[in-house]
């Protein structure tokens, strides 16, 4: 029927006695927290209200602060759902050519391989940065160094490999590598082809003169 009301989820019994050793449900707990993520994306961290949350997850207020103390600790909470999807970003990496395992990594530093909110998220954090910085810096360690280092490492083992160059300053390289999808991302530019032109532009300088030299004596 038009203007109904959809029901408000109440805690399951086992859920209200959780203090006194019984679960709770992780079906409401993922639907909150799958709730504060999509307000984190469309409002931001400060605009954001717990009672929005509970509205968007069909759940009371009491619900969601019998699980967490304050807005903080369930937008660490929801963050770190996030991260926990992303799995092993070195995945399969190892068995690749060194140029092809390359491009690979630079896909996956894409913040929106994983979330295609990402870009938002990260924006909304930065403006956060004055007054709750400790999001940032969340979003640095769990986001951004994750990223970079991905890079990073590859290069590392494609030197030991003596595919690229030993001198070359693998965090620069890896840092250009992340910030080019912000760079597409506040330019409108498209990103599905930054993996290959990234590595195009790149790879001259970078690859080994041995390695180089075996492939032009083909």
């Amino acid at each position: 029927m038009a203007g109904t009301r959809e029901p408000v989820v109440e805690d399951s019994d086992a859920d209200r006695r959780h203090a006194g050793g019984r679960p709770r449900d992780p079906g409401l707990d993922e639907a909150i927290i799958l709730a504060t993520r999509a307000r984190l994306a469309q409002d931001g961290y400060s605009t954001m209200t717990i009672g929005d949350i509970a509205s968007d997850a069909k759940v009371t207020r009491p619900t969601i602060y019998r699980r967490w103390s304050n807005k903080f600790d369930l937008v660490v909470d929801a963050l770190d759902y996030g991260f926990r999807q992303q799995g092993d970003m070195h995945a399969g990496l190892d068995d690749m050519e060194p140029r092809e395992a390359l491009i690979e990594a630079v896909r996956r530093v894409d913040p929106a391989y994983y979330n295609p909110d990402a870009m938002v998220l990260m924006g909304n954090f930065a403006g956060e940065a004055g007054r709750t910085p400790e999001l940032l810096e969340i979003l640095r360690e769990h986001a951004v160094e994750p990223r970079v280092t991905l890079v990073e490492n590859l290069l590392v083992q494609l030197q030991e490999r003596r595919a690229v160059n030993p001198d070359i300053d693998t965090h620069m390289v890896a840092t250009l590598c992340f910030g080019s999808y912000f760079a597409a991302f506040y330019r409108g530019e498209t990103k599905a082809d930054i993996p290959e032109r990234v590595v195009a532009v790149l790879w001259p300088g970078i690859v080994a003169k041995a390695a180089a030299g075996r492939r032009k004596s083909r």
